[in-house]
């Protein structure tokens, strides 16, 4: 399990809140909840996620 960290967005510096964000792929989506800057929008994916749920669902999709 992750540790619950405070992230801090680089570009506005504020600090990120975990939010629903849609990800799109070979013209599906799906949404997952991660850390969002409220400010602009910038998104954290920890290596965790990318290489966990987001790997898996793309192979999914791709064997579609």
């Amino acid at each position: 399990m992750e540790e619950k960290r405070k992230l801090i967005c680089d570009k506005c510096k504020a600090q990120m809140e975990e939010l629903k964000v849609e990800f799109r792929y070979l013209n599906r989506s799906f949404s997952h909840k991660v850390p969002r800057c409220p400010v602009c929008g910038q998104v954290y994916i920890s290596e965790n996620l990318a290489l966990g749920r987001i790997k898996e669902v793309e192979l999914n999709l791709e064997e579609k």
